[in-house]
């Protein structure tokens, strides 16, 4: 689809979203079950739920256009989850591992929260409205999410993850003997040819 207007633009991104929230939708469970803390398992169905209104908000949005929600392949949100399923395959300390797993996610909410945010006020300026109110309903929501993930990791997850390391790295740290470099050449550099 070329794109020569502001609305063209608009409807790319809205795809683009579509597809994102999509596959959103398909890691979330994976990401709740990873996760040992059940305060991150809990922030995670919820979010799942969340994401399932939004992509309810987003056909709203294609319905008043009149066009198909399908059609595009969002990459970045593929590359965030591919980083995400790294994750998921890791094998370690459960806290770690849930700190990681908010890693992913905040990089997540924060990509949303631009492209919702682009696409606001995309609809805004097109006269939009309805569009422009459901949109800004979800970019709201994504900030929640952002910030209870910030807080469940300050106040929790972090800080667990912090004394694990402290429990193994003790025990683990080998003290490696530092060896000098030996000389191997006698020859000293011949003055002037330095």
């Amino acid at each position: 689809m070329p794109m020569e207007t502001l609305h063209d633009l608009y409807v790319n991104e809205l795809k683009d979203l579509y597809n994102a929230e999509n596959q959103l939708l398909k890691a979330l469970p994976r990401m709740a079950k990873k996760a040992s803390a059940p305060e991150l398992r809990a922030a995670f169905e919820e979010h799942l739920e969340v994401t399932r209104k939004q992509i309810e908000r987003l056909d709203e949005v294609f319905t008043e256009l009149g066009v198909s929600p399908k059609g595009k392949k969002c990459k970045a949100m593929e590359g965030l989850i591919e980083e995400g399923k790294e994750v998921l395959e890791e094998v370690g300390d459960p806290a770690v591992i849930d700190a990681a797993l908010i890693a992913c996610a905040q990089r997540v909410e924060h990509y949303e929260m631009a492209g919702y945010g682009c696409v606001r006020s995309f609809a805004t300026l097109l006269g939009f409205e309805d569009a422009a109110a459901l949109l800004q309903e979800t970019l709201d929501e994504e900030g929640e999410a952002d910030k209870k993930l910030t807080e469940l990791a300050e106040s929790v997850i972090n800080i667990d993850a912090e004394a694990a390391d402290g429990e193994d790295g003790e025990e683990d740290e080998e003290e490696v003997p530092v060896v000098a470099a030996k000389r191997t050449s006698t020859k000293t550099p011949a003055k002037g040819k330095r």
